[in-house]
């Protein structure tokens, strides 16, 4: 091989790459776990609505105060639960790109 082009002894042939590969695909999968794992929360109307979401993007609760429902009307109350839940996705999508980001630079092609 050329000199400078070595790739050393873990990209020697396709059973270093299927170890690479390996590594990768574990790596991947406790990232995946961590993120069911972990979670999210969104609030709007100063507290009045707070949306709770895992990193997976599964809703783990919608909480609607008391006290907010005394004067809400229906329209504004499905906005605001609207507008909480796609903030609470948002910040989901943006812990997945953290925890999974890194990994996808990894892959050797």
């Amino acid at each position: 091989m050329a000199k400078g082009f070595n790739r050393g002894p873990a990209m020697s042939g396709p059973s270093g790459m299927m170890q690479q590969l390996q590594k990768l695909q574990k790596q991947m999968e406790e990232a995946q776990t961590k993120l069911a794992e972990e979670t999210v929360s969104a609030t709007v109307g100063g507290g009045a609505i707070k949306v709770v979401m895992t990193g997976d993007q599964k809703c783990k609760s919608v909480e609607i105060s008391p006290e907010f429902l005394k004067d809400a009307d229906v329209e504004m109350l499905q906005d605001m639960v609207l507008s909480a839940v796609n903030m609470a996705l948002d910040q989901s999508r943006e812990l997945q790109q953290k925890l999974m980001g890194p990994l996808a630079g990894g892959l050797p092609f």
